[in-house]
């Protein structure tokens, strides 16, 4: 088999358009310095040097998507306000093609403050209501005008009320052809039954499962329970420092990280899922796809703040990685202990 060329699936992502359903999240970074210790409370006073705003939950989904190359269409909702308005632009400006329900509950606000390159504090400004009524219908409508047009579809789910049973089971019987990837929430693992892939951390695999995952047995246990209970083609397991792990109806992979420095892990779960669906949708495999998500998110947990990678950044990382080297005719990554 010949070596697989990682540049040309990377090139092929500028031919997909991906559907990205979910929470979206408006994130306000304060940026300042401390140098001394609050005289109402043992808290630090921060010196306020700058602030901006960055998309985040399904927002920044559709910013990677676009970043590495793709089309992003992303369905969600917003508030009518302030904060509303700055994420309609910022999304518009960043490439991606917004399809919006509005509503009267406020946009949601993460804001943290960051001192020294360290996160001091985060206060969040959110409803996290379940659509219903009209918002739930104009919902479906949206999704049934766009999900025909899309070669893949991720549900970011923040638990914030855009993702529910029922768009769940609507959204599986209408893209039943399509590859459906999720970043799931715990609590709602029940309504992920029948998707393609979901991309769990260990913390995520762990409660979804009931498995406490704790060493290598529980971690087998966990990944192996979730693609059965909820009828899956695959799960990757995401696990910090140490890399990831894929469950398919076939085997089981390590994928070693390929992170060189970590600074800050905001956002990276939204990297994984954006570069994985691509990659898959472009004709990598499932393994391909992993590795390729791998070394997007190690692009961006060297950068502070909810970050993104490029297509550039991305094919410079896969042919920069000897691990690469040959993976058309050899495993990505050790084999889990107890892999037929």
């Amino acid at each position: 088999m010949k070596t697989r060329n990682f540049s040309r699936l990377v090139d092929g992502f500028r031919k997909r358009r991906v559907l990205v359903i979910g929470d979206l999240i408006l994130d306000r970074y304060i940026w300042g310095k401390v140098s001394r210790i609050s005289p109402e409370a043992p808290v630090p006073v921060v010196d306020v040097i700058n602030d901006n705003f960055m998309l985040g939950g399904a927002a920044n989904v559709a910013n990677n998507i676009v970043s590495l190359g793709g089309k992003a269409v992303v369905l969600g909702i917003t508030g009518r306000d302030s904060a509303g308005e700055v994420l309609k632009k910022m999304l518009a400006a960043s490439g991606s093609e917004p399809v919006l329900v509005e509503d009267c509950r406020p946009t949601s606000v993460k804001t943290r403050v960051i001192a020294h390159s360290q996160q001091v504090v985060r206060f969040d400004m959110e409803n996290r209501d379940h659509l219903s009524g009209r918002q739930l219908k104009d919902m479906l409508a949206l999704l049934d005008e766009q999900v025909g047009r899309a070669d893949a579809v991720i549900i970011s789910d923040y638990k914030k009320g855009v993702v529910s049973g029922e768009l769940m089971r609507h959204l599986v019987k209408t893209a039943k052809d399509k590859f459906i990837a999720v970043d799931p929430k715990v609590g709602h693992f029940h309504l992920y039954k029948g998707v393609s892939l979901i991309t769990p951390n260990l913390l995520e695999a762990s409660e979804g499962s009931g498995s406490p995952i704790t060493d290598e047995p529980s971690l087998l246990k966990a990944g192996r329970s979730l693609l059965g209970k909820l009828r899956l083609s695959a799960v990757l397991i995401t696990r910090g420092e140490e890399g990831m792990s894929l469950f398919t109806r076939t085997g089981i992979r390590h994928i070693p990280t390929a992170a060189m420095k970590v600074f800050d892990v905001t956002g990276a779960g939204d990297t994984v899922i954006a570069a994985f669906s691509l990659a898959y949708a472009s004709g990598a495999t499932m393994e391909e796809a992993a590795v390729i998500a791998n070394h997007a998110a190690g692009i961006v947990v060297a950068q502070v703040g909810t970050a993104t990678a490029t297509a550039g950044d991305l094919k410079k990382s896969l042919n920069d990685n000897e691990i690469l080297r040959g993976i058309g005719n050899k495993k990505p990554g050790k084999k889990v202990k107890g892999q037929k």
